[in-house]
């Protein structure tokens, strides 16, 4: 079957013009025209790749994120019209996996809906899991599931923070520059890498640690990565 992916924007032409690129894939495309309709289309069981444009009427895209994300853990890719450094912060920072400025080339978003996808469907991690779980003080990982508990409660992680957790929890005490975490995780060349993985880290924190401000598991190692403590 298809990958189905949906596109968000209150432009018909950009829509269409994004749908075509796809279709030419010879992916399943489904179109929605503002945010609210975006989170009816969005229940779809075969959808595997979001992409939303930010100023829509009704509801707009970030906002859409935040409510889809309550639901559904797959690729998200946010359009926007805004270039400055904080507003891709803020995109990721509300559970976007990627971050696309307009005016933007069409074969480059394909190969970026090409590369999320892959990472989304790719179902092993990055080096070989230990056997059974693994344990960090109040962490449990299951390499198997791709699932990671904190004081038995499920963590609820999207795609690329679960690629993350997976990298770092079956490397215990061993640090990662965030240039080799986003190669590893992201599948392609790290460029600006550092911001990115940086907001991701601090989501990751938020989730599963009782004071993020002071991390006791995801933690820096100044000048070097980041680690999961072993503990």
């Amino acid at each position: 079957m298809r990958d189905t992916i949906l596109v968000v924007d209150d432009d018909r032409e950009i829509v269409g013009a994004i749908a075509a690129a796809l279709e030419k894939e010879e992916w399943r495309v489904l179109r929605a025209y503002d945010g609210m309709e975006a989170l009816d289309k969005a229940t779809d069981p075969d959808l595997r790749l979001i992409i939303m444009d930010v100023m829509m009427p009704r509801l707009d895209g970030l906002s859409a994120v935040l409510r889809i994300r309550e639901r559904r853990n797959l690729p998200i890719i946010v359009l926007s019209a805004k270039s400055e450094e904080s507003d891709k912060v803020l995109g990721l920072s509300m559970g976007a996996d990627d971050y696309v400025t307009k005016p933007f080339g069409i074969q480059e978003l394909v190969a970026r809906v090409r590369s999320q996808l892959r990472r989304y469907t790719r179902l092993g991690g990055v080096d070989t899991a230990p056997a059974g779980i693994i344990v960090s003080g109040r962490l449990e990982y299951d390499p198997d599931r791709r699932a990671l508990t904190a004081d038995g409660e499920p963590v609820r992680l999207t795609n690329i923070e679960t690629g993350i957790v997976d990298l770092l929890m079956r490397n215990l005490g061993r640090v990662f520059p965030a240039e080799e975490i986003y190669r590893r995780v992201w599948g392609e060349d790290a460029w600006s890498s550092e911001n990115t993985v940086m907001v991701h880290i601090r989501r990751i924190r938020e989730k599963i640690e009782l004071d993020p401000r002071e991390p006791d598991y995801l933690k820096v190692v100044w000048g070097i990565g980041y680690k999961m403590e072993k503990k």
